[in-house]
């Protein structure tokens, strides 16, 4: 039986996908595991050998064509490959078939769109949206996503948007604060004025027990003003991820 020839100098790229960066008139290409370049972008994803397929600059992914180290240093100003990689990384576009798009797109939508409807309520009635109102009313205001940014990033964009088309507002958090020391009462002067209301106050021994709704936006300033004040004998706890009626609000 006769042996398959496999060349020992090709690199086999599988699932991938390619960043392409125009530069000093000449096109630069890298090969990437898909699903890992948006990660890289919204520094989720840190190492950079879960991104790259192989640590070369290409001018053609496709042929295999590797770029030359003189045209390297003389567009980048260096030919650390693993360098200019990162730059390519950063600045290029990702490349994707018309089919691929549209499905990431429609994907991405989506996910928008049920990130918003978790994170807010119609401020009338306490009760949040179903997705599928919320995406309705993405499309009225013809919101473009950007495949370059998270849902998350883009929910945050939205919300501003939606605002002026339907009654919406962020879904308070309910959290309690255990403030205690000598400054106590000037520290509870100070977080209150960033809580949107205060259900509870109760002082024993100097140290104020406090349960308030506050918008998610002041959490993590709220959580560092209570650690600084209190130089850390405070205590900041989250009851209630959002403060809203059971069931969704129907339009």
């Amino acid at each position: 039986m006769s042996k398959i020839f496999t060349p020992t100098n090709q690199i086999r790229l599988t699932n991938v996908a390619i960043v392409r960066l125009k530069k000093g008139g000449k096109r630069f290409e890298i090969a990437c595991y898909r699903n890992k370049v948006i990660s890289w972008r919204n520094k989720v994803e840190k190492d950079i050998d879960e991104v790259l397929q192989t640590h070369t600059v290409f001018t053609n992914v496709s042929k295999g064509q590797v770029a030359k180290k003189e045209d390297l240093v003389k567009i980048f100003g260096k030919d650390d490959q693993t360098e200019i990689c990162k730059e390519i990384l950063e600045k290029g576009e990702l490349q994707v078939s018309d089919k691929e798009r549209h499905s990431q797109i429609d994907s991405l939508f989506k996910d928008i769109a049920t990130t918003v409807a978790d994170k807010c309520v119609n401020p009338e009635t306490k009760r949040p949206y179903p997705v599928s109102i919320i995406e309705k009313a993405m499309k009225d205001i013809h919101f473009s996503v950007n495949v370059n940014k998270s849902a998350k990033q883009q929910s945050l964009d939205v919300i501003q948007l939606l605002k002026k088309e339907i009654p919406l507002e962020r879904a308070q958090m309910r959290v309690r604060m255990l403030l205690t020391g000598k400054d106590a009462r000037k520290t509870k002067d100070k977080v209150v004025k960033l809580a949107m209301s205060v259900e509870e106050e109760n002082w024993d021994s100097g140290t104020a027990n406090i349960i308030c709704l506050i918008d998610p936006g002041n959490f993590r300033v709220l959580d560092e003003l209570i650690r600084t004040e209190t130089k850390g004998t405070g205590q900041f706890e989250l009851l209630n991820l959002k403060e809203m009626v059971e069931g969704e609000q129907a339009l």
